[in-house]
């Protein structure tokens, strides 16, 4: 199945759209209104401000369940988990329809539990696809993301990028920066070379 690329605007984050599925809601509504009707269910990557920002809005336009993951669930009520503050704004203040957890499916995708950039970070697996929607975890210009946010971790990232080495991935969709169609395994294991290499 095609991932579609919702590109990034100013510092809100990609969003795609697998199936129903759409992935991340920092974009304004306006730029997901002519996929409305094809979406059912939002899953949101992580908590942070430039993922979640417009997702009651977008929820309300496509009649969409939301989900995230349950130890990033708080921050879409939480100022200081989403860094809402850091864009001069507020949580959305609303509860999750549904709760993720590792080996979930959903929407066709598996839910792979990627903590490092914040404690409920997650990616998404589409195996017949060999496609990897991949949040804030790894971008694919060989780099990660941050952890030195509150509930970031050095440790987690380092093992979930070892984990995310080991699955057979050609397209790689980060929530910031171009997707890849192929060769999305290489961005990935640079991401690792650089982690065990200290940077950061």
């Amino acid at each position: 199945m095609q991932v579609r690329w919702i590109p990034e605007q100013g510092a809100f984050a990609n969003s795609y759209i697998f199936g129903t599925v759409l992935v991340d809601a920092g974009l304004l509504p306006m730029a997901i209104r002519e996929y409305k009707d094809g979406i059912d269910t939002i899953v949101l990557t992580h908590c942070h401000f430039d993922h979640i920002a417009h997702i009651k809005e977008i929820a309300h336009m496509c009649k969409a369940k939301v989900a995230i993951h349950r130890e990033d669930a708080a921050g879409l009520v939480d100022d200081a988990r989403s860094l809402s503050m850091h864009f001069g704004a507020r949580s959305p203040g609303m509860a999750p329809d549904i709760v993720l957890k590792d080996g979930d499916t959903i929407g066709g995708l598996q839910v792979i539990h990627t903590p490092g950039h914040t404690p409920g970070s997650i990616c998404l697996y589409s195996a017949p696809d060999k496609a990897l929607i991949s949040g804030d975890t790894v971008f694919t210009d060989g780099a990660f993301g941050r952890y030195d946010f509150p509930g970031g971790s050095r440790q987690a990232l380092s093992h979930s990028l070892d984990r995310l080495g080991e699955l057979d991935i050609e397209g790689l969709y980060p929530g910031h920066g171009e997707p890849v169609d192929c060769g999305g395994k290489r961005h990935i294991q640079a991401a690792r070379q650089l982690m065990k290499a200290g940077y950061g």
